[in-house]
């Protein structure tokens, strides 16, 4: 059973999303009337808005929409202390996590309830980072952590399907402790990264047996988010990183991933003519988190004083693999045996074989996993990596220290 939701609060954070969307398409609307109705050769009106009455109807929507928002929210806040939580269930948690992907960080921003809380689970179910809390929730707690991470508008609970648990199985054959990262997948990665770099300084500090070791398993950005913290943590000087032994990549977008950057040229295409330059904004209601898979970006540098839908070159700062970690790297080819060009582009249906393993045309961006440190799954896609039986059996036995040949 997952964690608790309040039928009220999400209620109340649907109202939020609905009336900023109307609000917004209202904007975009009157933006395109401004300039379909504009004379030739003059200037566009400041802000995209319409002037005497048709401006007047605009700002009468924008302002009625605000207001029955607020209203909603008002009372729907008034309820729900008097509903209380409730259980959630893997498709509520699946919807939020794909709405947080796409839309987290203005979620964030707006102080949204439907915005997701990054925390470590079990089960669906918040840890509590303190000694005591984490004996009682985690009674056959053993010193080996295996920590999971999921990627882009996914959850922690995604690793168990299909007939598969990584997590689980991890644990049956290798004696770890699984626990699961759930974060908004839509926040920058660096910003997942300070955070998800604190809290493993608190597990490891709090956890309630003596421990032996971290190993980290990430799927697709929890990869990202690994690197991204581990930077973190050796510039703060946290102490976890000295306990991290291995860490895997399932379909880890290093060098970035080309659906993000074929957007990217959607918008600038779109931003050419006045008449469909407010459709523009459309494109750019995505995400931080998905921009920053344009290249691979790891760090606050990588973005901060940026127009992050900005045309420009890759001019993210070269982050190598984690120093005295054994690092491991999965990518995946939709077809077996395809190694021509566009096989090894569309690699695993989003990351390419490149990107995955870390390779890169500029020696500075290039990643050293070693041969043996790096394995291509064949008739795999990217949520496959999650679920195969071949590469779970890779995993285990680079996690286990036996499998010593590519």
């Amino acid at each position: 059973m997952s964690g608790s939701a309040n039928i009220v609060r999400d209620l109340r954070g649907a109202g939020r999303l609905a009336a900023d969307a109307v609000t917004g398409l209202a904007a975009l609307v009157e933006a395109m009337h401004a300039n379909i109705a504009r004379l030739p050769g003059t200037r566009p009106p400041a802000g995209g808005r319409t002037r005497g009455i048709t401006g007047l109807v605009y700002r009468t929507v924008r302002g009625v929409t605000r207001m029955v928002g607020g209203g909603l929210d008002l009372l729907l806040g008034e309820l729900e202390p008097l509903l209380g939580p409730r259980s959630s269930t893997p498709g509520r948690e699946a919807v939020l996590a794909a709405l947080n992907g796409v839309l987290g960080d203005q979620l964030e921003v707006r102080d949204n309830p439907l915005a997701i809380k990054m925390r470590l689970r079990v089960d669906g179910k918040p840890l509590e980072l303190t000694r005591d809390a984490l004996a009682a929730a985690l009674p056959r707690a053993t010193g080996r952590v295996l920590v999971l991470m999921h990627g882009l508008c996914m959850n922690d609970l995604q690793w168990a399907r299909d007939d598969a648990d990584f997590g689980a199985w991890l644990a049956r054959d290798l004696g770890v402790t699984p626990v699961y990262l759930h974060y908004n997948s839509g926040r920058h990665v660096s910003t997942n990264g300070v955070e998800f770099a604190d809290l493993m300084e608190t597990l490891a500090r709090e956890w309630p047996v003596p421990l032996e070791y971290i190993d980290l398993l990430t799927h697709s950005m929890g990869g990202l988010v690994a690197r991204s913290a581990l930077h973190r943590a050796a510039d703060v000087g946290h102490g976890w990183p000295s306990r991290v032994r291995k860490l895997v990549f399932l379909g880890t977008p290093h060098h970035g991933a080309p659906l993000e950057r074929g957007g990217h040229q959607i918008d600038l295409l779109m931003s050419l003519s006045p008449y469909t330059a407010p459709l523009a904004r459309l494109g750019q209601v995505r995400s931080a988190g998905i921009t920053d898979l344009r290249h691979g970006s790891l760090l606050d540098s990588d973005w901060a004083g940026r127009d992050r839908f900005a045309h420009g070159h890759d001019t993210r700062t070269p982050v190598p693999l984690p120093a005295g970690v054994e690092c491991y790297a999965v990518a995946a080819v939709t077809r077996a045996g395809d190694d021509s060009l566009p096989g090894r582009l569309l690699g695993d249906g989003l990351v390419p074989r490149d990107s995955a393993l870390g390779r890169h045309r500029k020696a500075m961006f290039k990643l050293a996993f070693a041969d043996d440190h790096q394995w291509v799954a064949e008739a795999t896609n990217h949520l496959g990596l999650q679920t195969s039986p071949a590469v779970y059996e890779r995993v285990r036995g680079w996690l286990a220290g036996d499998l010593t040949t590519a």
